[in-house]
């Protein structure tokens, strides 16, 4: 599998730039890397056909969208054989209100990722939702007061 640092300079760059604006025209992204229109959408186009760029996405406000309220959710379940793995993550797929999903090592198994409106509607995903999926033993909730760094884009050496 082909990973970054294989890529040259060029697509190196093209990856960082669109991962901060993914809606920039094709002649101003071939101006910032120095190529003519073509060759720079060839490179987009190889790229995104290599799996380097998996997805273009917008970034919604959370309180205008209504899910003005993260937290995550240290999850630790009953038994971790396989088919209580799957039976989870299926759980997971189906939350509307989980934005990420990540099992871990450590001292519990999930680490998911929330987002509601407010306090009464993470009271009803915890008791309504969350607490009625088999095999969970435990879960730890950590509250966001405030965002002090949140970033898309991973860094990638130009």
């Amino acid at each position: 599998m082909k990973t970054v640092t294989q890529l040259d300079r060029t697509d190196r760059r093209i990856l960082d730039i669109l991962q901060r604006n993914g809606r920039i025209a094709n002649v101003e992204l071939a101006k910032q890397v120095n190529l003519t229109p073509t060759p720079c959408l060839e490179r987009v186009k190889r790229l995104e056909k290599e799996g380097f760029i998996t997805h273009y996405v917008a970034l919604l406000d959370p309180v205008k969208a209504n899910a003005a309220l993260c937290a995550y959710i240290e999850v630790q379940l009953n038994s971790t054989t396989t088919d209580a793995i799957r039976a989870f993550n299926q759980q997971m797929l189906e939350l509307e209100e989980v934005l990420e999903c990540q099992m871990v090592a450590g001292g519990f198994d999930y680490l998911i990722k929330i987002r509601v409106a407010d306090m009464q509607h993470y009271q009803r995903f915890l008791g309504g939702k969350l607490s009625t999926i088999k095999g969970i033993s435990q879960t730890h909730t950590y509250v966001v007061i405030e965002d002090v760094k949140s970033e898309t884009a991973i860094k990638i050496n130009t």
